[in-house]
């Protein structure tokens, strides 16, 4: 199985473990990192493993391309389909001035949470902008808009968090920090990848103008224990 058909576990298992809980059969997030867990197969024991991270009155997620096998004792909260996609080839910056791209820190966590909790571009926790290098645009010192990296593991980093206030839209700031994200990717020698929902027609678009393309369906489920 290709690390991409799990992306959770490659991550987990590799990357992330220093922000993760678990063991060789199975892994989840951190509590105030992630809401993502795997486990490294639909084995029996493996699925067990996955099951017993889970707290009562706790849901976690799931995204990879073969169909989820719901663990013992957890039950499914919600589905929903979503598309996984590549860079075909390296992408190149943008050509546009990038100084008023700025790098976003621990100081920055709160607006960032505030941000993602509006604009709902996936799970994004007080610790979540840990997992890689995030970067964002402020106007008038508010923060506009913010793209950074999430998922990780050996020659691969995937482009996530992509999100503008709507009080910004309509001025290519996703577009700009998705590339510089992207590009800053391909120049350290990995491959991007990113997801996004199957229906989220506008967001598919505007990544293959910059060279991603489909690679796969993927499978959603948000799981909690029965």
């Amino acid at each position: 199985m290709h690390p991409l058909d799990r992306p959770v576990w490659s991550s987990l298992s590799t990357a992330h473990e220093a922000l993760s809980l678990g063991d060789t059969r199975a892994r989840r997030y951190l509590p105030d990192v992630n809401r993502f867990a795997s486990a490294r197969d639909d084995d029996h024991e493996a699925l067990a493993a996955l099951a017993a991270l889970v707290a009562d009155g706790e849901q976690v997620y799931q995204l990879q391309v073969p169909a989820i096998a719901v663990p013992p004792g957890l039950a499914v909260v919600k589905r929903a389909g979503g598309v996984q996609m590549v860079a075909e080839v390296a992408v190149a910056a943008g050509g546009e001035s990038e100084s008023d791209i700025m790098p976003l820190d621990d100081d920055d966590a709160q607006e960032m949470v505030a941000l993602a909790t509006l604009t709902q571009p996936g799970p994004f926790l007080a610790r979540t902008h840990r997992m890689g290098r995030f970067v964002g645009i402020r106007i008038d010192g508010r923060l506009a808009a913010m793209a950074g990296e999430r998922m990780r593991f050996p020659g691969w980093t995937e482009l996530s968090g992509v999100c503008t206030h709507p009080d910004f839209r309509g001025r290519g700031l996703a577009r700009r920090l998705s590339q510089h994200v992207a590009a800053r990717i391909a120049a350290r020698g990995d491959t991007a990848f990113l997801h996004a929902w199957r229906d989220n027609t506008r967001a598919i678009g505007l990544y293959e103008q910059f060279g991603f393309a489909w690679r796969s369906d993927v499978h959603v489920a948000v799981l909690a224990r029965v």
